[in-house]
């Protein structure tokens, strides 16, 4: 049985995937391809692969985890199933863990490892989304405010730009932890609005169903509601920013600066990403380095040149 691992990341349109699958798990099935989403990794079938604090020996609590999944998947075998794509961002760790380390997913590689072992070995796939640094943390700190995470200041921000951690660095982590795995990179701007083509990309489907495919699940909040949640806290907020519509806390610099990070990363994943992972693009899996992304030919982000003007 193949397993594929559909890791998020947060922020790129994994709940409207996980819906997308939800409505068409029935028929997906009948295909041979199970589907596990959070209502299912998060009701006790994953417990304890990552260790939860008072509780048995994290050794203990991984092993457990490790029988009760191997009791999923032969039930799961013995209805027919050949493939089962889990998905659950919550794998790789918490979003407000990344705002408390000002960092893209620190702990993934030793989260990932336990997961091999808990999977015992078995995992043939995992599906990374990533998406420019300046929408995923505009996203994600809009997430964290409006449930109670402090609005940004300038050092905050400032210290998100110029931390030395991003996509690439994740994905090595990733690749050490989980080796000879298949890693397939989707970019969210290709594939948040088509989950079609993310489970084409992760599967190599060959009808792939179109029901519940057009649906938007869990936007980050605009700029009223972040407004609202503030004031109901009693908080500040004068903080945001006047206006309606989407919050960006970065100034332009910052943008620019995390579009350049962005634009490395992907120019990394079209150059063969050192064999570490595959950059799928709009129509499927591609091999990675066969072309760079939609009008990137060189290096490096496309205003750059810009950047260093305003320097």
């Amino acid at each position: 049985m193949d397993i594929i691992l559909h890791l998020g990341a947060h922020r790129t349109a994994s709940t409207s995937f996980q819906h997308y699958m939800r409505a068409n798990a029935g028929a997906l099935a009948t295909q041979g391809l199970g589907y596990w989403g959070p209502e299912a990794t998060r009701d006790g079938v994953l417990s304890g692969v990552v260790p939860a604090p008072g509780l048995p020996r994290a050794a203990d609590q991984l092993e457990r985890a490790r029988g009760r999944i191997a009791l999923r998947l032969e039930e799961a075998r013995r209805q027919g199933i050949t493939r089962v794509l889990i998905s659950d961002e919550n794998m790789i760790g918490a979003t407000r863990r990344n705002l408390r380390r000002a960092r893209l997913y620190p702990g993934i590689g030793e989260r990932m490892a336990r997961f091999a072992h808990a999977f015992d070995g078995r995992i043939t796939r995992v599906v990374l989304s990533i998406r420019g640094q300046d929408s995923w943390w505009a996203s994600s700190l809009a997430y964290g405010v409006a449930r109670g995470h402090g609005v940004p200041g300038v050092d905050d921000l400032d210290r998100l730009v110029t931390v030395n951690r991003h996509w690439r660095e994740v994905i090595g982590d990733l690749a050490c932890a989980l080796p000879g795995v298949d890693i397939v990179v989707l970019p969210h701007e290709v594939h948040a609005s088509r989950p079609e083509a993310r489970l084409h990309a992760m599967t190599g489907l060959a009808e792939v169903p179109r029901k519940a495919a057009r649906l938007w699940l869990n936007r980050a909040p605009d700029l009223a509601a972040l407004r609202r949640a503030v004031a109901a806290r009693g908080g500040d907020v004068t903080q945001l920013p006047e206006g309606e519509g989407r919050w960006q806390p970065f100034d332009r610099a910052q943008r620019l600066a995390l579009q350049e990070a962005y634009a490395d990363d992907l120019f990394w994943l079209s150059a063969g990403a050192e064999g570490l992972a595959r950059l799928s693009e709009e129509t499927g899996p591609d091999e990675a380095g066969r072309h760079l992304p939609s009008g990137q030919t060189e290096r490096g982000h496309r205003n750059g040149d810009e950047e260093r003007r305003l320097a």
